[in-house]
């Protein structure tokens, strides 16, 4: 019988023949050394293979076990779904082993010459040649042995001598009865700071021969610091099996109830997930206190190692961390906690496109583990799980309704008489030029999103609207004050501005869409000599002064909800909400409201003052905030509007791009598409389009979506079978529940 490994590569899992002369059951979950085109490459066992022939190659040697059966199981399941192969699967979801440091000995079997192969090799173990093409040659003759030893660690440390060479200095002699004292070092600048000397001095000691460096076995790589906090239980309904939710309130309100909840799992294991490093660090100071390590992609890889060996292991029965902690091998797992389910943030954006929240769903379902659904907001396809939502905390939010004429009411205590959208003041608006002169004047923190990096969205000729585009892309090319130049935000093309249109010979050119530098430029002028700083992709500033709690203004991009608040905030701003409301998805008005509720709890003590500059003031995700309602009210009402119109939880979601350098083999290969389905049974509230993606064109490709909708898995993966009987003209890709703004 063979075994199907799974390599860290973009390829279905292959078989391979179990070492020879092994005995035992199938190492499932294992990792094994196999030989991979002249080398060899880490790989996990993940099922009985089919193949029985002697021209399979052999596992070289099993090692230790590495993921659990129910990861195996779950990854599986998404495979069969999406057609994705298995390979990039895992090298998504595993995020540390693949690439031990193994010490590799070989030896020749007895009594073979392997000077045909141009090697010589001691007839007893010894390590192997930097000869990886030659030795895999021996290796497929069954002519070498080979073994793989995980070799112990070592540091470099010091430790004092009795008998040196040359005398030394008073502050010397005084370094080295220290660490004659203290018996090792770890390094120089430790050994010098228990002497209480320079480094210069230590060296010294340790070059005149009373000291020496000495390599020994090293301890366990520091970890995460465990935060201690006081933080008082909760008492609620607290569910015992199946899935949950905890939404609203302020976060130390949550974390109340779930530290409640997680002192009833700890000695059976627990996974708490966030989506992003923001949220982890403050889940970590919330909960490590109960005795929790912290896995996330900020770690090393020995540092990841070493957790991951311990959750093996047993001796860590708590883990907070992002996306790849999921595939953590907890022996026993009886609670997965999941903080904002619904975030994009799960979504890889590359790769398997794999959406890591619907991962854990199915990994909670294998292993019967609790699921716990927790944040700011309930995600709408988990409204109809049972759960709590805790009341919120009174929301301080201004709006600005650039709609309104000078007849708008008052609408907070900031506001004078409003003038009309022209005299409003934009993208800075009269209220909120206001409010950001009290923060200078009072030496207070404040906050600016922009929608967008650079200076403007787009720029267009005043006298005919002609608006240059990319070259390679169908979108406006933003324009960059900071490089005078024009340029693509999808495949990075620049190009500096033409100095008359290309269309009527105008020499005006009008900026539209204001980004980071132009609120920048704005605020600047409005508060000259008070620290501005702007953080975004292309450009982020020294935000150490501001940290540090000096008086400041930051202008970004969402990107900056991934660092801490500000400790001394005052006022955020949201320059042009309606930038938030501009795709075309059926989810924008969720991920709006959601950046709402986010923004009101950003801060873990304060509560700002929050200013929203929008056009459309009445929106009903606006209002749920401004009015104090539940979090779960607006997911409700876009509950109600997506049954109607047949989108998750009511259905299953699939899409496929067509691409092509050529526009019509594009669309005919589309059309193609939803006409075999079609033919295969396809009615057209499963199949919906073709039609142009959202972005037409792409680095020079011309992208054509369809959406395929089922109500069931089973259904989907028979609409996505019926798609693999053909060979299409064009490249075909498919992504499973997809989530771009831009879908």
């Amino acid at each position: 019988m063979s075994w199907l490994v799974v390599l860290p590569l973009p390829i279905p899992a292959l078989d391979f023949s179990p070492p020879h002369g092994f005995s035992g059951d199938l190492p499932l979950g294992h990792r094994v050394v196999v030989p991979w085109q002249g080398g060899i490459k880490i790989g996990i066992v993940v099922a009985a293979g089919q193949a029985h022939t002697h021209r399979l190659r052999e596992v070289i040697q099993v090692l230790d076990p590495w993921v659990h059966p129910s990861l195996i199981t779950t990854l599986k399941a998404y495979e069969t779904l999406s057609g994705t192969p298995l390979g990039l699967l895992y090298c998504d979801a595993i995020t540390c082993g693949w690439e031990p440091h193994l010490k590799h000995l070989v030896r020749p079997v007895e009594g073979t010459d392997l000077s045909l192969f141009g090697l010589e090799l001691p007839t007893d173990w010894s390590t192997a040649v930097d000869s990886p093409v030659a030795l895999d040659q021996v290796r497929e003759q069954g002519l070498l042995e080979e073994r793989f030893e995980f070799p112990i660690r070592t540091e470099l440390a010091y430790r004092g001598l009795l008998d040196g060479k040359d005398n030394l200095t008073p502050k010397q002699k005084h370094a080295w009865k220290t660490l004659l004292t203290i018996k090792e070092a770890a390094s120089l600048a430790e050994w010098a700071r228990n002497a209480e000397v320079s480094t210069s001095v230590v060296s010294g000691v340790l070059a005149r021969g009373w000291a020496e460096a000495f390599e020994r076995p090293a301890g366990p790589p520091e970890c995460v610091p465990i935060m201690e906090r006081n933080l008082k239980k909760a008492e609620w309904d607290i569910p015992q099996s199946g899935v949950s939710r905890l939404h609203g309130g302020h976060p130390i309100e949550r974390f109340q109830h779930l530290k409640t909840l997680i002192e009833q799992h700890l000695g059976t294991g627990v996974m708490y997930l966030t989506p992003d490093n923001y949220r982890l660090e403050r889940a970590w100071q919330a909960l490590s206190h109960l005795g929790a390590q912290c896995y996330s992609g900020s770690l090393n890889p020995l540092q990841r190692d070493h957790i991951w060996q311990q959750v093996r292991e047993g001796q860590c029965r708590m883990v907070i961390g992002t996306y790849g902690a999921l595939a953590l091998p907890f022996p026993d797992l009886s609670m997965i906690i999941l903080e904002e389910e619904g975030s994009d943030a799960y979504k890889l954006l590359s790769g398997s496109k794999m959406y890591m929240a619907d991962l854990t769903a199915t990994l909670a379902h294998q292993r019967e583990s609790l699921l716990v659904y927790t944040g700011s907001v309930p995600a709408v396809e988990s409204l109809k799980v049972p759960g709590t939502v805790l009341a919120p905390p009174p929301p301080r939010v201004h709006v600005v309704n650039y709609a309104e004429g000078s007849s708008q009411p008052e609408t907070g205590p900031l506001s004078m008489q409003h003038m009309k959208p022209a005299l409003e003041g934009y993208p800075l608006s009269q209220d909120l030029r206001k409010v950001l002169t009290q923060v200078a004047e009072r030496g207070r923190q404040a906050v600016l999103f922009a929608p967008r990096k650079g200076y403007s969205a787009l720029i267009r000729c005043r006298s005919c609207g002609y608006i240059p585009f990319c070259k390679h892309c169908d979108v406006p090319l933003k324009f960059h004050q900071g490089t005078r130049l024009m340029q693509c935000h999808q495949c990075g093309y620049r190009e500096g501005p033409p100095s008359t249109c290309p269309k009527c010979r105008g020499a005006i050119w009008q900026p539209k869409g204001p980004g980071t530098e132009w609120i920048l430029q704005e605020t600047r002028q409005l508060l000259p000599g008070f620290a501005v700083y702007r953080y975004d992709k292309d450009h982020q500033d020294d935000l150490r002064p501001i940290y540090e709690g000096h008086p400041g203004i930051v202008i970004g991009t969402q990107a900056l909800l991934q660092e801490k608040a500000p400790p001394e905030l005052a006022l955020i701003s949201l320059t042009l909400a309606d930038s938030w409301l501009g795709h075309s998805d059926f989810r924008t008005d969720e991920r709006y409201h959601k950046l709402l509720r986010q923004l009101l709890e950003w801060h873990p003590r304060k509560s700002p003052l929050l200013v929203v500059q929008t056009f459309q003031a009445l929106h009903p995700a606006l209002l749920a905030v401004t009015e104090g309602k539940p979090a779960d009210h607006f997911p409700l009402q876009d509950l109600g509007r997506r049954e109607l119109l047949m989108y998750p939880p009511y259905s299953l979601l699939a899409q496929v791009e067509v691409a092509s350098r050529d526009k019509a083999r594009s669309e005919s290969v589309a059309e193609d598409i939803q006409k075999h389905l079609t033919a295969r049974g396809a009615d057209a509230e499963e199949v919906l389009g073709p039609a142009p993606a959202p972005i037409g064109k792409i680095r020079g490709l011309f992208l054509t979506h369809l959406l395929l909708r089922a109500t069931t898995q089973e259904r989907l993966k028979t609409l996505l079978t019926h798609m693999d009987e053909e060979r299409w003209k064009a490249r075909v890709r498919i992504e499973i529940n997809p989530r771009s703004a831009n879908f």
